[in-house]
């Protein structure tokens, strides 16, 4: 698979990422059985063997088990300790957490930073987490304190390079502002059903700062998949089935599925995004990664993004 450099870092990615979300099977811990375990090993082993080097995870993600599971899979195949990137993310809390009555919150106090990186650590059995993200903006982030928690995650030789997730422009340079270490990530759903990052200063952001896009549910949870269905209540159902015949039409064109199309679609852009690619079926794996064969031709992708938007462009 081709490579590219995350951002101003010195990671060398694959322009595609695996996304570890899905690899418990659920979200309940108590709920995963040994062959949960068995399944999600499997799964991470086919994205190595499909040629992914960059491997998506969050503390949240059922709970910690999905980088427990990766973590058994680093045990099982040391290759990946030595050759993979591992990513996670940080400062979504739970309801319940640390108190019966504590609320669903984002917490990007320094404390929290710093104890949810040890655990991650700990869980994904490496010694040094890659690339280190805040996952969802919280209104009472302290641009000062989060560069503090993040200078001595570095210092320490626990976390290499950081990004954030979810983060509109503005907050992302007020953090950016403090320069403590430099942020060369953000995650942000974009896909053929949610364009907004287009045009909302995000990707023009990314190229200006060299930071790169990495594409959260780039599938737009599977309706450009392969096989992907519109629900018959949706109420832009004509246009999104019109969007689907194109799209299954332009990847004949290409001699690849619709799941590698939509990738590349993404891919073309020239902020170097980066989709997340999160089946857990290791055939679906395998599919995806034909995304990073293919240039797709500027009028191609013009068809598609008019498709995408419903209406003529201005």
């Amino acid at each position: 698979m081709q490579t590219q450099t995350i951002g101003k870092s010195d990671l060398t990615s694959t322009r595609l990422a695996y996304g570890c979300m899905r690899i418990a099977g659920g979200w309940d811990p108590a709920k995963v059985t040994a062959e949960d375990h068995a399944r999600g090993r499997r799964a991470v082993i086919a994205a190595w063997e499909a040629g992914y080097r960059l491997f998506d995870h969050a503390d949240i993600y059922c709970r910690g088990m999905c980088e427990t599971i990766y973590g058994e899979a680093v045990r099982e195949m040391p290759e990946l300790r030595k050759g993979a990137l591992v990513a996670t993310k940080c400062g979504v809390r739970f309801a319940g957490d640390p108190h019966p009555d504590s609320p669903q919150r984002y917490d990007f106090a320094a404390e929290h930073i710093l104890r949810s990186a040890e655990g991650s650590l700990k869980r994904l059995g490496v010694e040094r987490i890659d690339l280190y993200q805040l996952h969802r903006p919280d209104f009472l982030m302290d641009p000062d304190e989060v560069a503090g928690a993040f200078k001595k995650l570095h210092r320490q030789g626990k976390v290499r390079w950081f990004g954030v997730s979810n983060f509109a422009p503005s907050m992302l340079t007020a953090l950016a502002s403090r320069r403590a270490q430099p942020l060369v990530a953000n995650q942000v759903e974009i896909h053929l059903g949610r364009l907004d990052c287009f045009t909302d200063g995000t990707l023009h952001q990314c190229l200006a700062g060299q930071i790169t896009p990495l594409s959260w549910s780039p599938l737009g949870r599977g309706l450009f998949a392969t096989g992907g269905k519109v629900d018959p209540m949706n109420p832009k159902r004509e246009g999104l089935e019109a969007l689907l015949k194109l799209l299954d039409a332009t990847a004949a064109k290409y001699g690849i599925s619709r799941t590698a199309l939509a990738l590349a679609w993404l891919m073309r852009h020239p902020s170097h995004i980066i989709p997340i690619v999160g089946s857990t079926d290791p055939e679906h794996i395998r599919d995806a990664a034909r995304a990073d064969d293919v240039q797709m031709d500027r009028e191609d992708w013009y068809r598609i993004l008019v498709a995408a938007r419903m209406e003529r462009l201005p």
